[in-house]
């Protein structure tokens, strides 16, 4: 499977993914709820920190979906590139989120409930789902509505797509983001709007990071008025790299970018290739998760490419002019210190991925480490920063 068209797919479910946490709090749109491979969780408006979780959950659903084939004889890249079954089905709205469960545990890959296209009967609705090709999406229908205690089939059409229609769902789905004045992420198959603007070309693939997303952006919009040029920078849970390579674009040395996914690190990697940046500018680090230090037998033990781990580099403590941790709340917490412990004294430190109601939690364990503390938010996110002490 090439990378492009393996990131394409993933970007895509990506982008569901994160639909279905925004569109939950109403800012973008409204009534769609998506279904993806682990049990549908209702949220109140005001739980977006939960909301945030599920879409990380649903993106590692999706990794995993990526990878698997329709049968064990089946290599995951006929997968792709084989046909999918897209199934529209009627069914009362009294049941749609219950029976978008049951699909998924009779073989769907996916569903989604769309409360703006219903049927022609007001106590209806269309319930999306997709279907690989190997599986009888009647029987599947049937066993699922039965489990629930339905008494008949719904009704239900059932198309074939080619491979290439997910590539041309993603390009369609996904603009460029402009982030602020001649600040902009650039999806690879776009031509930038503004060749004279500071474009950052990302296909993200599995990996955090699209330009979309509040933190991102709060966190680009810091980078351009800290680096003044020369500075080193490390991105602690780099994702896409988005944030390693804009420092780069505005002006830095030299970046790292840690994450513990080596989905990312590739995803990063190529996106380094897409806006012309070679590992004399950008390294990108492999390291264990939850932050614990390495032993001497991580990289084999994680059967890694030797490339992407590199133990100095990970214990190389204190050099670091910027540090930016964009990740969530828990591990901005359990891993403050070895957060702070990159950066040089005086060096800012940046900390997003969490939203307004968690700033206290943040400053309460931050304070020790840092001074002359910042906050900035967008929507219902925020950004922290300060000097280290």
């Amino acid at each position: 499977m090439t990378m492009v068209l393996n990131s394409l797919r993933g970007h895509f479910f990506k982008h569901l993914s994160y639909t279905s946490s925004t569109i939950i709090t109403g800012r973008f749109f409204t009534g769609r709820r998506v279904h993806r491979l682990i049990p549908f969780i209702r949220f109140s408006k005001s739980s977006a920190a939960q909301r945030y979780q599920h879409w990380k959950h649903i993106q590692t659903a999706a990794k995993f979906s990526t990878l698997s084939s329709p049968s064990s004889e089946t290599p995951a890249s006929d997968s792709f590139t084989s046909p999918y079954l897209s199934v529209r089905i009627c069914c009362h709205k009294d049941v749609a989120d219950v029976l978008s469960e049951a699909l998924l545990c009779f073989g769907a890959s996916s569903t989604t409930v769309d409360e703006e296209e219903s049927s022609e009967r007001s106590d209806e609705i269309i319930i999306t789902s997709i279907f690989s090709v190997c599986k009888d999406v009647k029987d599947c229908i049937s066993l699922a509505a039965d489990s629930i205690g339905l008494q008949k089939i719904p009704s239900f059409e059932v198309v074939m797509h080619d491979h290439t229609d997910w590539i041309k769902a993603t390009q369609e789905l996904f603009c460029p983001v402009e982030v602020s004045d001649g600040l902009w992420v650039v999806p690879e198959w776009i031509t930038p709007p503004d060749l004279q603007a500071t474009n950052i070309i990302l296909n993200p693939g599995l990996a955090f990071g699209t330009g979309e997303h509040p933190t991102t952006k709060l966190c680009l919009l810091l980078l351009r008025d800290l680096i003044k040029g020369g500075e080193l920078f490390l991105d602690y849970g780099t994702g896409s790299g988005v944030l390693a390579i804009a420092a780069l674009k505005f002006g830095a040395a030299f970046s790292v970018g840690f994450d513990i996914d080596p989905q990312a690190i590739t995803s990063a990697q190529y996106n380094a290739t897409l806006n012309n940046i070679g590992h004399e500018e950008l390294l990108l680090n492999l390291v264990p998760g939850k932050g614990i230090l390495p032993s001497a037998d991580f990289s084999s033990s994680m059967d890694i490419d030797q490339t992407a781990y590199d133990a100095e580099v990970i214990n190389n403590r204190g050099k670091y002019d910027i540090v930016v941790a964009n990740i969530l709340l828990n591990p901005l917490l359990e891993l403050a210190d070895q957060i702070v412990s990159y950066a040089k004294p005086g060096a800012t430190v940046a900390l997003s991925g969490i939203i307004s109601e968690q700033i206290p939690r943040i400053l309460e364990r931050y304070s020790q480490y840092l001074e002359n503390i910042t906050v900035s938010k967008m929507d219902d996110w925020a950004c922290i920063s300060g000097l280290k002490k």
